[in-house]
């Protein structure tokens, strides 16, 4: 068992020293079916090896949020521009045209909402999730938080048992408690946790040392876009995960509550695939909006 008295912070993290993409070009992917790397390869571009993910799955915990009141007003026009779309079954099957050929990350549990007690999540069916087509399937893990991390780790790894036996990709989705501090040490431990479980992608929080989250998490890392912020600072949050290894980002609220948002959505797409800095970014995401 682990000694809580002796438990010591990485420091050779191998920064320099490259993962091994011989066989795949995604970093942890070099062993996995090929149905995993098929789904991958459909979510991740080929060339830059990074995702725009556009997530749109906070109403089943808040409901109508400002930008979500209409998914098939707000989102469906977004969805050409995005490398893949996260939310939830009951969304996509009313508001997202079936036509839609983009990959879709399926929010594959669900429970309480911000009314009551948080991360009590069960998982949907595995027969409603292959349903959907889905490309990737999201569970949330909610470590530090004593009332629901073992069922919310344990949500995961039957999720990853899932899809490891249909050839589908899961990705963690690392929870924020108010008492759980917002820092590489945290957000390393639950990055890690995900992977350890058999996670293929890890969405997490940005934090100063990033480099060291993502070098210790052995699959593809993206990162949370969290609450609205200024465009320009929304574009320095992915820029500044790039930097430091993220493999893209999965953004809803600064991309959704934008005053604009298709060009924002264009805007990040220049720093994630296109090497843009912030600034780049910005000035794209105004000429964007004023082509609009």
């Amino acid at each position: 068992m682990a000694d809580l008295d002796d438990i010591r912070d990485g420091d050779n993290f191998g920064l320099n020293t490259p993962a091994d993409t011989s066989n795949f070009y995604l970093k942890g992917m070099n062993s996995m079916s090929w149905g995993i790397k098929n789904r991958m390869s459909r979510i991740f571009n080929r060339k830059s090896g990074r995702t725009v993910m556009l997530a749109f799955d906070h109403g089943f915990l808040m409901g109508p949020t400002s930008g979500l009141e209409r998914i098939d007003l707000n989102i469906a026009p977004l969805a050409e521009e995005a490398d893949c779309l996260m939310g939830c079954r009951g969304m996509i099957r009313t508001s997202i045209p079936a036509d839609n050929t983009k990959p879709i990350c399926l929010r594959t549990d669900t429970g309480t909402t911000i009314l009551t007690e948080m991360n009590h999540n069960t998982l949907i069916s595995e027969e409603d999730a292959i349903s959907m087509n889905a490309s990737a399937m999201a569970a949330m893990v909610a470590v530090g938080d004593a009332a629901t991390e073992a069922s919310t780790i344990a949500n995961l790894s039957n999720l990853v048992d899932i899809g490891n036996t249909y050839g589908i990709p899961v990705m963690g989705v690392t929870a924020v408690g108010k008492d759980m501090a917002r820092d590489a040490r945290y957000f390393g431990l639950a990055s890690r946790v995900c992977a350890e479980n058999g996670a293929s992608i890890v969405k997490t929080y940005y934090t100063e040392g990033f480099e060291k989250v993502v070098a210790g998490t052995p699959v593809p890392v993206v990162i949370a876009g969290g609450k609205k912020l200024p465009e320009l600072e929304a574009l320095e949050l992915c820029y500044n995960a790039i930097q430091c290894g993220a493999s893209g980002v999965d953004m809803g609220r600064n991309v959704f509550q934008s005053e604009a948002p298709l060009a924002m959505i264009k805007a990040v797409k220049e720093v994630v695939h296109n090497g843009a800095t912030p600034q780049e970014g910005f000035d794209a995401f105004n000429t964007f909006k004023a082509e609009a």
